[in-house]
């Protein structure tokens, strides 16, 4: 018989509930926005102890709620350490923030160390592996997990998940060919510092990690690296997506201008007068919530901004695709006059 499986000390919250006495949900988002948090401060470091842990920064389970579109944890895995093997149907984004090491996904190897981007694919056995016998390695992880279990895509478990072998019910194991598209099989699962460019948008100085363009075999997420020059700010921009974005170097600010709705013959927009202002530095993960126009500043005085950020690409899927650019980064308006 199969391993019982491990318990928590209490319920896992895969998904969050949205409930509400009214049929409009106003009151309910009006709230949630002055409760939740726009600025998440983990110190990776704290975890490094020698073994392999997950950390969450964003999840449904976390309170106050922040967003379910997308997940965010750390992987940190002491020196020699590797983590336990375990499969979800979801698949995973994962940066590396620090050290070497490498993954297997079902039984294939795949190298990875220091800005690397690294691919788990759905329906994936898989687990990490610390290189490195003297010093940590840390993975920041990007997902949009709640959507899976959502759609009821949560058969997901440890080494040895399977049915109850006594049960007369179940046929011999055979492979599971519904989860491998030809196509998708040829992609990437490692997207190395050269292999996409850095290019000049009206938002700022991006490289593309995860994205419909980019080769790399994830669907649900797209994922971009985008530095903020010395004294300088990123566009001014308008998205009906969530995002989230991980500072990894120099400190700054993000200005906030949040949207409402008015519905009379249609839908339009009351944008608010003035933005709330949010200070961030390095280490800090920062939410940009709904239907809200946002611009990023560099206030560190001696050195760029770099930054990693993620938005679920189910909305674009679903008809939000248009981003209204709203004012252009410097730099750009500078090499369009040149």
């Amino acid at each position: 018989m199969a391993n019982p499986p491990a318990r928590y000390a209490k319920p896992r919250v895969f998904v969050k509930n949205v409930e509400s006495q009214t049929y409009s949900l106003t009151e309910a988002r009006r709230r949630r926005l002055a409760e939740v948090p726009r600025v998440i401060r983990k110190d990776y470091r704290d975890y490094l102890d020698g073994g392999a842990r997950e950390k969450n920064i964003i999840s449904p389970a976390n309170e106050p709620f922040v967003t379910q579109s997308l997940q965010s944890h750390f992987v940190t895995l002491g020196p020699g350490a590797r983590d336990k093997g375990h499969g979800h149907q979801n698949e995973a984004f994962f940066y590396i923030i620090e050290g070497r090491g490498f993954d297997m996904h079902d039984g294939v190897r795949y190298d990875w160390e220091t800005g690397d981007a690294v691919a788990v694919h759905n329906d994936s056995v898989h687990w990490h592996n610390n290189l490195d016998p003297e010093h940590g390695a840390v993975a920041l992880v990007m997902k949009a997990k709640p959507l899976w279990l959502f759609l009821g895509l949560h058969q997901q478990g440890p080494l040895g998940t399977m049915p109850p072998l006594e049960d007369p019910r179940w046929g011999p194991t055979v492979e599971l060919p519904i989860i491998r598209a030809a196509e998708d099989t040829s992609l990437k699962k490692i997207i190395k510092p050269n292999d996409t460019p850095w290019q000049m948008t009206p938002h700022g100085r991006i490289r593309l990690l995860a994205d419909a363009s980019v080769p790399l075999r994830v669907k649900a997420i797209d994922v971009q690296l985008q530095e903020i020059p010395l004294g300088s700010r990123s566009g001014k921009q308008w998205q009906m997506a969530d995002e989230i974005f991980y500072v990894l170097e120099g400190r700054g600010y993000d200005l906030h201008w949040e949207v409402d709705v008015e519905i009379t013959d249609k839908y339009y927009a009351r944008i608010a007068k003035e933005p709330s202002r949010w200070e961030w530095q390095a280490g800090d993960m920062v939410y940009i919530p709904h239907n809200t126009i946002h611009q990023h500043f560099n206030a560190d005085p001696a050195s760029p901004v770099r930054l990693i950020s993620a938005t679920n690409r189910i909305y674009k899927l679903i008809g939000y695709s248009r981003l209204e650019q709203l004012e252009n980064a410097p730099e750009y308006d500078a090499t369009s006059r040149a």
